[in-house]
């Protein structure tokens, strides 16, 4: 009783051919045998009634081809067994044949209807089972943590859900090439046929390589920005030809880990972002903190060597020039604690501008006296448009701009080279340029030369800490400015910053 208890809780799917012809040969013996003794109780047309349930019961439980044979067995046995003359195949009256006829297409019909109707109910149940599997997937690849996690999630719902192996690629840093699988994959995959669904997008397939063992099917991850890798499939050596519902399986599953695998990427790029930022903001505190607790030393170093120049009777020269060396590096030391200070406050945001309508060629003349002996040993060319508009920007803070480019342009420019300053205006901006006879800028290294403590030549011997160009920099930007520097055609470097021009006021001309 067990067995057949265990054979009715089967599926079609589940019985062997055998299986299922025995039972139907089975099926319609014990109706025949129920049936027999009832003959004389029942009329024809009800026993017929009883071959039909069980056609129904065998389409409904063992499929489509067992119910065919059942509507034949049903009508055989029943010709046999209960139409006179008994026992053979013989008919005594016209009229069985159709009896014969009817049954037989009832039965048919019946087998098919019902068999159908099992198998659509199958089709719904595989596809609710698929829908809640692809539902727990999304779940476990929303809480993933690392890209393996995903890989190895995904490898399993495909085994366990399509009975294949899978593999994914991911593209290096350029998203144009295709690195081998971080997760350990036993699926070989024909890296050709996966560079070309990276790059075309669309899915590729060759059966030619299954037979050696290659995955056939590449899908693309297609997320929201980009193409993120390659999915490989290959399903079992006895499988069929997938079908449209396991197709639409496998392009959903790439969506989910396309999804997942963009996921982690934008978190990485946060988690790097953040500790960019907690990092530039513990070295302003840092320089802001060194700067405030310098100063005041410094500020009486230099009063003390200057000091020294004051004592009565006059110090020997060899003492003399030792306070002189010492007034020089104190005040080369303050001037850097005092650019500490400025790039932290810069950083920080907390320098408001003061900005007012002034000619350019006013702040240009304040820098040039104020560099005065740096510019002592390099002609200086000035090349100012007479029709430049008025702009508004922080006097102070651009004069400090101008300062430094200028003395950058004379520390790593040899002796007697040309300083040449010039401007031009466009439609939206006036851009001030700054050019010299020097070595130029390395070429490799041209972005960086506006970040804190990145020199141009690090092991040059010109004094610096790599601050000058950072300051420039911020200091433009807060203006609404941008930065660039490049080399000439003809030798030496050039730094260029814009300033938007705006409207400035209309000033009436005063009457005569």
């Amino acid at each position: 009783m067990e067995n057949q208890a265990t054979l009715l809780d089967k599926s079609p799917e589940e019985f062997s051919q055998k299986q299922a012809i025995g039972l139907t040969v089975l099926a319609c013996s014990a109706t025949t045998l129920i049936a027999t003794p009832l003959l004389g109780y029942l009329d024809l047309a009800n026993i017929v009634m009883l071959f039909l349930l069980t056609v129904l019961l065998i389409a409904v439980k063992l499929g489509r081809n067992a119910a065919i044979l059942a509507s034949v067995l049903s009508v055989l046995l029943f010709d046999i067994f209960f139409v006179p003359p008994r026992f053979s195949l013989a008919v005594s009256n016209i009229q069985y044949l159709v009896t014969f006829a009817v049954m037989l297409v009832t039965a048919l019909l019946t087998a098919h209807l019902a068999a159908g109707l099992r198998q659509r109910a199958q089709e719904s149940q595989k596809r609710e089972q698929r829908t809640q599997a692809l539902y727990q997937l999304a779940r476990q690849l929303a809480g993933t943590l690392s890209l393996e996690q995903v890989i190895s999630i995904a490898q399993d719902f495909i085994a366990t859900q399509l009975s294949a192996q899978a593999a994914i690629l991911l593209p290096d840093a350029t998203g144009c090439r295709l690195l081998a699988n971080p997760a350990p994959s036993s699926l070989p995959v024909e890296m050709h046929l996966a560079q070309v669904a990276l790059s075309s997008g669309q899915l590729v397939r060759s059966d030619e390589f299954s037979s050696l063992g290659y995955a056939p099917i590449y899908l693309p991850l297609k997320a929201s920005m980009r193409i993120r890798g390659v999915l490989a499939v290959r399903f079992a050596e006895a499988a069929q030809e997938p079908s449209d519902e396991t197709n639409a399986l496998l392009e959903t599953l790439a969506s989910l880990i396309a999804v997942a695998v963009e996921r982690l990427h934008y978190v990485e790029v946060a988690q790097a972002s953040d500790v960019k930022m907690l990092t530039e903001r513990l070295r302003s505190s840092i320089l802001s903190a060194l700067s405030h607790d310098l100063r005041t030393p410094l500020t009486v170093m230099v009063g003390l060597a200057d000091s020294l120049f004051l004592i009565k009777p006059p110090l020997p020269p060899s003492a003399l020039e030792t306070a002189q060396a010492l007034h020089e590096q104190a005040e080369r030391l303050a001037s850097l604690v005092a650019n500490l200070l400025d790039m932290a406050r810069l950083n920080a945001g907390k320098v408001s501008l003061r900005q007012e309508w002034q000619p350019l060629e006013e702040v240009v003349g304040a820098s040039l006296k104020l560099l005065g002996s740096a510019l002592s040993q390099h002609p200086l060319k000035v090349e100012l448009p007479r029709d430049l508009p008025l702009l508004a920007f922080d006097a102070v803070l651009i004069e400090r701009v101008l300062g430094n480019l200028l003395e950058n342009a004379a520390k790593y420019s040899p002796a007697g080279s040309a300083i040449r300053l010039s401007a031009h205006e466009d439609a939206q901006t006036v851009t001030i340029s700054v050019n010299d006879g020097g070595p130029g800028f390395p070429e490799q290294r041209r972005d960086e030369l506006f970040k804190m403590f990145v020199r141009g030549s690090t092991e040059s011997g010109k004094p610096g800490s790599g601050l000058g160009l950072a300051i420039c920099k911020a200091i433009v930007e807060a203006h609404g400015g941008q930065i660039s520097a490049s080399n000439n055609e003809d030798g030496g470097g050039c730094v260029s910053f814009s300033l938007p021009k705006g409207t400035p006021p209309v000033i009436e001309a005063e009457p005569l």
